[in-house]
């Protein structure tokens, strides 16, 4: 009966997170020089250059440049999704 009870907890709920951390971690190696993206704490830019643990955005209105954690990326769009 523990047994069971564990499979559908595993099932339930530590298979779902480690898909949606392996999407994530995706994403963000995938990141590039033109992505529009949106960051945890909710900022919009556009990516104007990369490091190996941080990216430098651009933000508008004031083309204002800010240097943000890899890990606070929450979205992407690609330059060509923008478009």
């Amino acid at each position: 009966m523990l047994v069971f009870i564990f499979a559908i907890f595993y099932f339930l709920l530590i298979m779902p997170q480690q898909r949606k951390q392996k999407k994530w971690q995706a994403m963000l190696s995938a990141l590039k020089t033109g992505d529009k993206i949106t960051t945890s704490g909710g900022l919009r830019g556009t990516i104007i250059s990369l490091k190996e643990d941080a990216l430098t955005l651009r933000v508008p209105p004031d083309n204002l440049k800010l240097e943000v954690s890899r890990g606070s990326v929450v979205s992407v769009t690609t330059a060509e999704e923008g478009k």
